[in-house]
């Protein structure tokens, strides 16, 4: 028996109908077609999932749909709405060449944003810490955490302004 739901996603409102086993990733990528959160293990390793819900990091492949109901979720689709002008993180992942084959961006993004929304000056020890449980098999770590970094002094500076593309 479908359950009715309603989610705030990336600032819009969505009713829907959903199985009770079925998962946020999965409510996300094929009914509201948000294919940039992607999976990637399917049991919470590989970070691949993550998105915010209310502000918090969380592995969508281990969430159930129902269990978010009335609950506001940010995706990386909402880092950059527009598609005009990049997020912090976004331009500085890019800038330092964080992006490789960019199946883990996503999910590292939107760790990125949870971490620097709770600590906006964080280490580079901090910054690995908060990327525990992602996986990135291209870039060797050392990219993203620049990016990060650099994403952190771009926040602080400009309040979170978009880079033009």
């Amino acid at each position: 028996m479908k359950h009715q739901i309603k989610l705030n996603v990336n600032g819009d409102d969505y009713e829907l109908f959903v199985d009770p086993w079925r998962t946020l990733n999965e409510v996300l990528r094929e009914d509201l077609n948000l294919t940039g959160t992607k999976l990637g293990c399917a049991v919470g390793d590989c970070g691949a999932c993550t998105v915010l819900i209310d502000g918090k990091s969380v592995s969508s492949c281990l969430t159930l749909a129902v269990a978010v109901d009335g609950k506001s979720i940010t995706t990386v689709e909402g880092l950059a709405p527009s598609g005009e002008t990049l997020h912090p993180i976004q331009a500085a992942f890019i800038e330092k060449g964080a992006i490789q084959c960019g199946f883990c961006t996503a999910g590292m993004e939107m760790s990125a944003l949870h971490l620097l929304k709770k600590n906006p000056s964080p280490t580079e020890l901090e910054i690995r810490e908060g990327l525990s449980g992602h996986l990135c098999r291209c870039t060797g770590y050392n990219q993203i955490v620049e990016a990060i970094a650099d994403a952190s002094g771009k926040l602080r500076v400009d309040g979170g302004e978009g880079v033009k593309r």
